[in-house]
This record gives structure tokens, C-alpha cells and sequence, in this order.
């Protein structure tokens, strides 16, 4: 089976009356130093009369600022990708992309707590001599402790609010690996991105899934950055395509911006296919 693969993605925001809206900005674009090949990449944004800018960040994030001029009663955003889902070694030949932004040593935690004690303490954490090693065993406790949940309204827990609860989303796990990470003098950052599986049935594949997924990149010495997913326990793969990489969750926000008080409501398409072989 090609290792080629499409991914729509749509977004579409209705509102309750015409409203007025600041620059919003899309992180919707693998980054620069996405290890899986971006063969093509298309975004569309209605209204059509929309201004979209192009800019890049020092962390390599390709980011769209959009401009309606106008008032507006919806506001849709579709993105088609074609990637290389070829496996990966995640180690071998680990991007080495900028550093992390200086102020992340500013949000290091200064009290470590009793929970996040028990976390770095494991045996495994513990017995882990060698950095990758010992990255590897806090991902897999995470994953084992925090059990997964989905939750739709916005904003990141604190690890400390995690930890207590024993739960959260992809989103609270990666940022609990972010920080203890940090506690443990390594260089972390939030990863948000595209995650496709595969689904298998009887030995074959039968469904691709795709959804928006968050992760962390922890920067190991003389390996580079180095993806893991904290939901499942495993290193980042062919399958994880990063489209933002931040010092901070909300700074790698799929999409962000202001506009005028209205309710509003919003839904998602997204669809993955193989393509033929050529």
C-alpha cells in the first residue's frame, strides 16, 4: 500500500450575528522541521475576500495571520495535506531545530510537590542512567498514570491539577512531561499537531484516523529533539506532524484571536485517506 496519504481538515465557525473580528492566527502547517515529508500543503479560509499573511518564527512554526475586513456571520478554515507516512528511526538523525525561547527557564516550576516528587521518584525514572533512557521511562509512567480523557472546552491544566486528577487530555499529559522535564534540567517544549493511525483488522489495515493531537519535544544531548507522545507512552513517529512547537501550550494554539461578544458554535471535518501509487 503507498505510504502517501491526504488529510482534510475543516474547521467552520458560525456566529449569531455579523461580527467583527481581529487578526486571527492559524497554526495549521507542519513546521520547518517536520521529520515526515510534506509532499503537498493547501489553506483555504473563507470569507474569500480574507487577508492571509505568511510569517515564520524563530522556532521554525509557518504561521498564517488572517484579516477580514469586513463583519462576518462565519469564518471557515480548510486545510488538504499530502504526506510521506514512510517509518522513521525517532532517534536516528533527531532534528536539531533552534533552541527553545529564554523565558522557558521562567516557567519552571520552583516548589516541586509531593505529586510530581512521586512522578520523578518512580523506579524506572530513577534507574534510567542515560537522558534519552530516562525521558523514555517518565513518558511511559505518565501514560500509565494519567488516565486519557477528551475534553472540548479550552485551556491546559497545570501539572500540579493533572497529577491530582489522574486524568486529562493529550494536551494536560504533554504539558505534565513538558515541565518535569524542565524539573529535571532538560530543555522541553508543547508540541500541537496532526496525529494519523491505522487502524488493523485480521493482519490488515482497514481505517486511517486523523485528529489534532498535542505531545512534547524534549532536546537530548547529542541526539537532538526528540518527539514522545504521552497519551499512548511511545516516541513520536512518521504518523505525529507537528504544526506548532511553543515554550507554552497557548502559544501553539491551532487557532487563536479576538472578536466581538456573539455566541458562537463551531464544527470539525477531518478525513485521511491512502492515495494510489503512481
Amino acid at each position: 500500500m503507498s505510504s502517501h496519504v491526504m488529510l482534510t481538515h475543516r474547521t467552520c465557525y458560525r456566529y449569531d450575528r455579523p461580527v467583527s473580528m481581529g487578526p486571527q492566527t492559524i497554526r495549521l502547517r507542519p513546521t520547518l522541521y517536520s521529520r515526515t515529508p510534506v509532499l503537498s500543503y493547501n489553506l483555504n479560509v473563507q470569507p474569500t475576500e480574507s487577508l492571509v499573511k505568511w510569517t515564520q518564527d524563530a522556532l521554525g512554526n509557518q504561521v498564517a495571520c488572517v484579516e477580514c475586513a469586513d463583519q462576518v456571520t462565519q469564518f471557515d478554515i480548510e486545510v488538504a495535506l499530502m504526506v510521506d507516512l514512510t517509518p522513521y528511526d525517532p532517534v536516528a538523525d533527531a532534528a536539531i531545530c533552534p533552541e527553545p525561547l529564554r523565558e522557558e527557564e521562567g516557567l519552571t516550576p520552583q516548589r516541586i510537590s509531593k505529586n510530581m516528587q512521586s512522578l520523578i521518584g518512580a523506579h524506572q525514572v530513577l534507574a534510567a542512567q542515560d537522558p534519552l533512557d530516562k525521558i523514555k521511562a517518565l513518558n511511559q509512567v505518565i501514560a500509565q498514570r494519567i488516565q486519557y480523557q477528551r475534553r472540548m472546552e479550552p485551556g491546559v491544566w497545570t501539572a500540579e491539577e493533572t497529577l491530582q486528577r489522574a486524568t486529562g487530555s493529550c494536551r494536560d499529559s504533554a504539558w505534565l512531561l513538558v515541565s518535569v522535564a524542565r524539573q529535571l534540567g532538560f530543555s522541553a517544549r508543547f508540541v500541537s499537531g496532526y496525529l494519523i493511525q491505522e487502524e488493523c483488522a485480521e493482519g490488515k489495515i482497514t481505517t486511517l484516523n486523523g485528529d489534532l493531537h498535542a505531545w512534547a519535544q524534549v532536546l537530548i544531548p547529542q541526539k537532538g529533539w526528540i518527539g514522545f507522545d504521552t497519551t499512548s507512552g511511545f516516541l513520536a513517529g512518521a504518523g505525529h506532524i507537528p504544526l506548532a512547537v511553543a515554550n507554552t501550550p497557548q502559544d501553539a494554539a491551532p487557532v487563536s484571536g479576538v472578536l466581538d461578544c456573539c455566541k458562537a458554535v463551531f464544527d470539525v471535518f477531518m478525513q485521511v485517506q491512502h492515495l494510489p501509487r503512481q
